[in-house]
């Protein structure tokens, strides 16, 4: 199986072809609609600090981070960073993403379960990111007794890596959801602004379900590959 040609790669070809879709339409979404200047002339790093104040939130900075984007809420020092095109863009796709990056910081402020959850992961999945593929590697080709016991391990921790991918699901859509909620009554953006700004989220909301789904599909290809190798 291993000198030939590996039928479990199509897992691989189709996960990737799906994120790469997902990148796409998220591109050329906000693309489209970063060109789109909202009717308040409002910048994304005003729209930030407006969203926070009104929820009440006066310890989280704004800053500018470098990159396209590369927006952000960090959660550990209060900090949400706004890329290139968001902080000093007047666009309805600056103010969507803004707005979403104000949901996570509104979400660790109300101590929403789902981001916790992931907070919690953080320290493992970043050992296990780490040490799965090594493990898995070594599991499916080396034929000594324990690598059996590389391999199930290996698979453990890319698990929980997979699952970190899961549990961020919730945690965007519900950001987005937030920020659809937050531009729709603040009278920051007209109806048909937010609907524009609804998409742009919608196809960011994209890239992680695909991300997710890709990891999944990689998954189900390393224990296909650990049972042929039991057999």
């Amino acid at each position: 199986m291993y000198y030939g040609i590996d039928p479990t790669y199509i897992l691989v070809v189709i996960g990737f072809l799906i994120c790469l879709l997902a990148s796409a339409k998220m591109k050329s979404t906000f693309s489209r609609y970063s060109r789109v200047r909202n009717h308040s002339g409002m910048t994304g790093r005003e729209a930030a600090e407006r969203i926070l104040n009104q929820a009440g939130i006066y310890d989280v900075r704004v800053e500018h981070v470098p990159g396209d984007l590369t927006d952000h809420y960090d959660p550990r020092s209060k900090v949400l960073r706004l890329s290139d095109a968001t902080y000093q863009s007047t666009s309805v796709a600056a103010l969507g993403v803004a707005a979403h990056e104000c949901g996570h910081a509104i979400q660790h402020d109300t101590g929403y379960v789902p981001l916790q959850i992931r907070g919690a992961l953080v320290p493992v999945v970043n050992i296990g990111s780490t040490i799965a593929w090594p493990l898995i590697f070594i599991g499916l080709f080396f034929s000594s007794r324990s690598s059996l016991l590389f391999l199930n391990l290996g698979i453990l921790a890319f698990s929980l890596a997979v699952l970190f991918q899961i549990v961020t699901l919730p945690v965007e859509f519900n950001a987005s959801s937030r920020a659809i909620h937050i531009l729709s009554g603040s009278g920051m953006l007209y109806e048909d602004e937010v609907n524009a700004t609804r998409k742009v989220l919608f196809a960011a909301a994209l890239t992680y379900v695909a991300g997710a789904l890709s990891s999944v599909l990689q998954l189900l290809r390393i224990v296909l590959l650990a049972n042929n190798k039991r057999r």
